[in-house]
């Protein structure tokens, strides 16, 4: 994490002296969060509030806007005015796996209409199925798919989200599983409502939300996708621990800027970002709720890592040949 004092020598070489004088938020914010309430996104998204708002000094209103993975608030937040009060919450499917999947409809290009701060957070996503299906690991789960063929069915946050590619991967990993595919739009919440409901029997997600009916007893947990186990939910394996040992995944998030903000007010921002990230209770929070606190050493460093995430996850969309209107 880039230290205040990096950030500050940084500024200053930036910026002449009058405009690191000027005081910066003097309005209320805007932070867009491209899906429905309820999902990973959504999650840290309120817990970072009140933290960067006592930071800042001003109000911070967060602005649902779901729709097409995530493409409706990507591109509003885009046309948004570069004046400083405005900013998106991306992740790994808006930022890294749209540009690919969504490639012919797209009207932005992530990397060219946003500024990037910072990562604000790393989510472990999580292997489900609804308590009625009789597998208790993923071993059972494959035997199980694979006994029935086109009779499991598996939900997604979406037609072209990450976790719909997760799953492919573990289809294409496990031997070529025919499994039917539902999708669900408004990113994790509604997916994770329908398979709560019994509307889909498994599903990929991200552990924040999904973990409150996990610990309910309402959805089984078989596996995280981390490299090691989750301190949330110590006694779920990892896909690794469960026979496959390339799957490695997970679901992080950033904030951004229309292109065009000032330089001085993206750097402020990146310091009370990660300020209001290392505080000791908004490390517990997202902690708890499944989501690992990371954040970048500094803009450029969390524009170099989209990128590469980009490159990695468009080259799986195109062998799993998931490309949408």
């Amino acid at each position: 994490m880039m230290t205040r004092r990096g950030v500050l020598a940084a500024l200053a070489v930036a910026l002449p002296l009058p405009a690191l004088a000027q005081a910066w938020p003097t309005r209320p914010l805007r932070l867009v969060v491209p899906f429905a309430p309820g999902g990973a996104t959504d999650f840290v998204a309120r817990i970072l509030q009140p933290a960067l708002q006592e930071i800042l000094g001003q109000s911070i209103v967060i602005e649902n806007r779901a729709g097409a993975a995530g493409n409706v608030g990507m591109e509003a937040a885009a046309r948004m005015a570069p004046d400083g009060t405005n900013f998106f919450f991306g992740n790994v499917g808006t930022l890294a796996v749209n540009p690919t999947v969504f490639a012919r409809t797209m009207t932005v290009r992530p990397a060219e209409a946003f500024a990037p701060i910072t990562l604000a957070g790393d989510t472990p996503d999580v292997l489900l199925v609804h308590p009625s299906v009789p597998a208790n690991s993923v071993a059972e789960l494959v035997a199980l798919a694979r006994a029935q063929p086109g009779k499991l069915n598996y939900g997604s946050p979406g037609a072209g989200s990450l976790n719909r590619l997760e799953f492919e991967l573990f289809r294409e990993a496990a031997g070529g599983l025919d499994m039917i595919h539902i999708p669900y739009a408004g990113g994790g919440g509604p997916a994770v409502a329908a398979i709560v409901a019994g509307d889909v029997q498994a599903l990929f997600t991200t552990l924040p939300s999904a973990i409150g009916q996990v610990q309910a007893g309402r959805l089984r947990a078989l596996a995280v996708s981390t490299a090691r186990r989750v301190p949330a939910v110590p006694e779920v394996p990892t896909m690794v621990e469960s026979g496959f040992p390339d799957f490695v995944t997970g679901s992080w998030q950033g904030i951004l800027a229309p292109t065009g903000t000032a330089h001085a007010v993206l750097l402020r921002a990146f310091e009370a970002i990660t300020t209001a990230m290392a505080r000791p209770e908004t490390v517990q929070r997202l902690r708890a709720g499944g989501v690992d606190p990371v954040t970048s050493r500094s803009p450029e460093e969390f524009a170099a890592f989209a990128a590469r995430e980009e490159t990695r996850w468009g080259a799986i969309a195109r062998r799993a040949g998931v490309t949408l209107e």
